[in-house]
């Protein structure tokens, strides 16, 4: 059970780092395909865009997921404390009003409650 708790986290920690790869992404300009052809099977605009596309459609299943999320609390300790990190522990449990055992718990009930409805996550 510790090490789904864990696999879980890691998920949405990366959900943070792909968003900001795929930002960078469209910050970049536009691919063109040019009618020479290469000796691959693809070219480098190809495979950013596949890369784009791939990308894109992780961040929307981490999305979806948050989003299926009903509990509010859940919500914030997913999103604000593990994903984004807008708080120390001790921060959001004041913003909860819990003590540490109890954010802790909540903590860990918020992942599984994220891997529940995650499809691709085998828990």
């Amino acid at each position: 059970m510790r090490q789904d708790v864990k696999k879980i986290r890691n998920l949405l920690k990366q959900y943070a780092k792909l968003k900001r790869d795929l930002t960078a992404f469209n910050q970049v300009s536009s691919p063109s395909f040019d009618g020479v052809s290469s000796h691959s099977s693809r070219n480098g605009a190809e495979s950013r865009l596949i890369n784009h596309v791939d990308l894109s459609y992780q961040l929307k299943e981490v999305e979806d997921t948050l989003n299926a999320i009903d509990d509010p609390q859940y919500q914030f300790i997913l999103h604000d404390y593990v994903i984004e990190k807008h708080f120390t522990r001790n921060e959001a449990c004041n913003q909860l009003s819990v003590s540490v055992s109890k954010f802790n718990y909540m903590k860990n009930e918020a992942l599984h409650a994220f891997a529940k409805f995650y499809s691709d996550l085998t828990v």
